[in-house]
């Protein structure tokens, strides 16, 4: 699992979020004889009125919590713990891609963003800058790491059910060289229970289940930002009235207030006109998609076409598709079966098999 580095005492820092993955993933480390750091990124600013919901999130005031967690996790292990200030790095990074993505119409996936901005980049940065020494960075994510040659590839977790790839795909070869993911080749039942074996109260911690506490992303727009607007359908006419462009995303059909005879589904969002365009099912589905801003890992270039199977959100079951260049050092992927809601701003992500060879940001269906 950690096959990069098998000497005693290589320093590696686990970034702790106070959830019980990464709790093991320092329990794991430290029992196969690394000197391991613990350390916690704070990111949320208080100045942000947001309110914790009953499901935990990742961002929001919840995480003093979360760090009281991660810091009783390394008094247990005994090891040192830290905790890095980011929050002017998340806010500048993070939440201003965000704002800037749905104030245009699209629908952003912020943990891509912020795993390859900050997580496996400021955050070590600072840390080191800090006087924190390591060698290695690791995580609670499932994943797996293989090494092909001299290139380090990124590869689906054992246990499928569980599996972050999606997440992670915007890494490069080089982070991935200085990366460990321990629990990758576990199952989150597994997981758990070397976290009650061990009397880690993480064991039974729900997961953080949204990024914004509540999913209510209204708080981080300005005010004369989030205006109504029309809805339309494909012809121009107006259906009714949207409550603001940020809380919609294509293929959405909950939370319209239209009344039509039959089903009606956002198709797509005008942000420079601040209407949306609603339609019926069938004419959600899209053949392909281009794709910028693309990161490539198992291959240095896209030289020829791909034979792939492509997931182009969370929740969506990877589908066969072919992957080739396209201008401008974006990506064509076309579907071999027609795809539903194929949605701007979010990310697709290529697969090998197991192996991820690349991905990029959903520019348009086509």
């Amino acid at each position: 699992m950690c096959s990069q580095m098998n000497e005693r005492k290589t320093k590696v820092a686990v970034g702790l979020s106070g959830g019980v993955d990464s709790s093991i993933a320092a329990a794991l480390l430290k029992d196969r004889g690394y000197d391991v750091v613990g350390m916690t990124m704070k990111t949320f600013d208080p100045s942000i009125p947001l309110t914790e919901s009953v499901k935990h999130a990742c961002y929001g005031p919840g995480e003093e919590e979360d760090v009281r967690a991660a810091a009783a996790v390394c008094e247990k292990l005994g090891i040192p713990f830290h905790t890095v200030d980011l929050k002017e790095e998340f806010r500048d990074h993070v939440i201003a891609y965000f704002r800037r993505e749905y104030l245009a119409g699209r629908t952003p996936n912020p943990c891509i963003f912020c795993n390859h901005r900050i997580k496996f980049g400021l955050l070590l940065k600072k840390a080191r800058n800090a006087g924190i020494d390591f060698e290695f960075f690791a995580t609670g994510h499932y994943a797996r790491i293989a090494k092909s040659g001299d290139r380090y590839l990124l590869k689906r977790a054992a246990d499928l059910s569980k599996d972050q790839t999606y997440f992670l795909y915007a890494l490069t070869p080089e982070q991935l060289s200085h990366t460990f993911f321990p629990v990758g080749e576990y199952t989150k039942p597994e997981v758990r229970e070397i976290a009650r074996s061990l009397g880690l109260r993480t064991a039974d911690r729900p997961e953080s289940q949204d990024f914004i506490s509540g999913a209510d992303y209204s708080p981080l727009f300005r005010e004369g930002e989030i205006r109504a607007g029309d809805i339309l359908d494909e012809e121009g006419n107006v259906l009714g009235r949207h409550r603001g462009i940020v809380y919609y995303t294509v293929g959405q059909r909950r939370g319209l207030g239209i009344a039509s005879p039959r089903p009606l589904y956002v198709l797509r969002i005008d942000a420079s006109k601040n209407r949306i365009v609603v339609t019926e099912k069938e004419n959600l589905f899209s053949k392909g998609l281009i794709a910028n801003h693309l990161n490539l890992i198992a291959v240095d270039r896209l030289d020829r076409p791909y034979d792939i199977r492509a997931k182009i959100r969370l929740q969506h079951k990877e589908v066969e598709a072919t992957l080739s260049a396209f201008k401008d050092h974006r990506a064509e992927v076309r579907f071999h079966q027609a795809q539903l809601a194929v949605t701007p701003g979010q990310s697709v992500v290529f697969y090998l098999k197991d192996i991820v060879l690349g991905g990029g940001i959903i520019e348009q269906a086509i």
